[in-house]
């Protein structure tokens, strides 16, 4: 049967380029110790992952597309689909540290994906051993998808399908969904069939759904004006400038009950809060060193996942929304930045904040794909890349057990995402296993120092657990009522005296011996 991209996970195709390559990629850290024998060979893990690929349908799919996009493009089945083709791996040059990591990380991540297999490689890394907190003989997985085949939640459904839950060999999704037949490339009679259908029949789809959702289009549009435009009150930073092909990475991470005791201190305050805290904290520390701190707050992008509580992970593609997020870094105090984030986000919830991301999936779904795919590359080139934003931060939850792979323990986790022009930051905050990372993507010209932004981080926390709560001032206590003053008595009149009698003057003499009346 065929299946065709949905507008959303096209995009994802039309929007890449040499600079902006759009895949996303997870940094999986295994402690070998745990295998049977102490070791695990990278034919263990080929034999483990050619296992699992029926687990999910992104294993054995690959891209059908048409000529010059005239329509969205469709999965089919790879008829000449080799495991081996989609895995290799190398050893960390001396002298093997974090910094060489990163470095390996990033270069992989920077790479193209080969674009007519199915989209997605594993590259396994040796050669961990002077790594600090990282067991001896460890080896790293970095395994890419494209953003056009998962998104976050889809994505660490398909990373936990291949995983297990003991040293054993335990799946962890014990009977994984069926994966439907896609079957051969369609024909080109029936490819442009469709393509012109499609094309005939959007412009109606496309006023159905715009007549559907035009109460909420003038509500957003009046909300837009009145707030002087989305890139209203959005300082320009280093990171709003087109991006160039050379991504850095970097991590650090914390424990969450470290991340419960920060909740603790402001009432209502979330995880994802903390998150976007901490971020504004190592934002306002690290522009603050450059002498380049905006008076007004950053703004980040935040995904929302649009599955709802009934939404299916295992079904691969793109079901995500997004809203703006001021992180407050014009706040120096972290219980207080902590607050109005809070205040924020209690506000700007899913139904509300991401209204407008919601009508724009809904109507891009009945635009046709040559138009959507030249639109689509116009909006996200450098000169048009729309400054709405000043980087992404993104919260995916993750397993809070230990995970195997081939008998080998996971023991770190991290995440990385496509970079965007006007938008050179990815923050990517996975959480496994009682710890939560701070994965940090950006490109080379935009942040040379990203290891410098990774100590910001660690600050930015360390403020945070560090923090007092301020007392709440004391409600003033009512005073007791004044008994009531009885009424004073009257004083009793006093008779006034009697008038005493006129005593007729006595003449006195002078010194003449005359006299005058006094």
């Amino acid at each position: 049967m065929l299946k065709q991209l949905s507008a959303q996970d096209a995009q994802f195709l039309y929007t890449q380029t040499a600079n902006n390559l759009t895949h996303i990629m997870g940094v999986y850290i295994y402690d070998p110790s745990t295998a049977p024998g102490g070791f695990v060979r990278f034919k263990d893990i080929i034999r483990h992952v050619e296992s699992r690929v029926g687990t999910s349908p992104l294993f054995k799919r690959r891209l059908h597309r048409l000529p010059f996009d005239m329509d969205h493009p469709y999965w089919v089945e790879d008829e000449h689909f080799d495991i081996e083709a989609h895995m290799s791996h190398a050893r960390l040059p001396e002298p093997g540290d974090w910094r060489q990591f990163c470095i390996a990380v990033a270069r992989w991540f920077s790479k193209p994906m080969d674009m007519n297999r199915p989209l997605w490689d594993i590259y396994i890394i040796e050669g961990l051993d002077r790594i600090p907190g990282i067991p001896k003989g460890s080896f790293a997985m970095l395994h890419r998808v494209h953003h056009a085949a998962v998104d976050g939640a889809s994505g660490a459904h398909a990373f936990i399908a291949m995983s297990d839950i003991d040293a054993n060999g335990t799946p962890a999704i014990a009977e994984p969904p069926p994966v439907e037949e896609l079957g051969k490339a369609p024909s080109s009679t029936e490819t442009l069939s469709r393509a012109w259908s499609a094309s005939m029949q959007s412009p109606v789809k496309f006023m159905n759904a715009l007549m559907k959702m035009s109460p909420a289009i003038i509500s957003s549009a009046r909300k837009s004006l009145a707030e002087g435009g989305m890139s209203a009150g959005v300082p320009e930073t280093r990171f709003n400038v087109p991006v160039g092909p050379h991504k850095m990475f970097d991590a650090t991470t914390v424990a969450l009950t470290d991340v419960a005791e920060i909740r603790k201190k402001v009432p209502g305050a979330t995880v994802n809060d903390v998150v976007l805290t901490t971020v504004g904290g190592a934002l306002r520390k690290y522009l603050a060193k450059h002498k380049e701190l905006p008076k007004d707050s950053l703004v980040a992008v935040a995904p929302i996942n649009l599955r709802g509580k009934g939404g299916k992970a295992s079904k691969p593609g793109n079901q995500v929304s997004a809203m703006s997020v001021p992180i407050r870094t014009d706040i120096a105090d972290p219980l207080e930045r902590l607050a109005a984030v809070r205040d924020y986000t209690v506000e700007a919830k899913e139904a509300k904040a991401g209204v407008s991301a919601r009508i724009m999936t809904d109507l891009s779904q009945h635009i046709p794909g040559a138009t959507m795919a030249a639109v689509a590359r116009l909006v996200t080139s450098e000169r048009f890349a729309v400054r709405g934003t000043n980087l992404f931060i993104s919260n995916v939850p993750g397993a809070q057990v230990p995970l195997y792979l081939a008998g080998a323990q996971l023991v770190q986790q991290h995440g990385m995402a496509p970079l965007a022009n006007n938008m050179g930051l990815f923050v990517a905050t996975p959480s496994y296993n009682g710890r939560i990372a701070f994965s940090i993507i950006s490109e080379r010209a935009v942040m040379p120092d990203i290891a410098f932004f990774r100590e910001c981080i660690d600050e930015s926390f360390a403020d945070l657990m560090a923090a007092v709560p301020k007392p709440e001032k004391p409600k003033a206590a009512t005073a007791a009522p004044k008994p009531v003053a009885k009424p004073k008595a009257k004083p009793k009149a006093v008779p006034k005296p009697a008038a005493k009698p006129r005593v007729k003057p006595v003449a006195k003499a002078n010194a003449t011996g005359k006299t005058r009346k006094k």
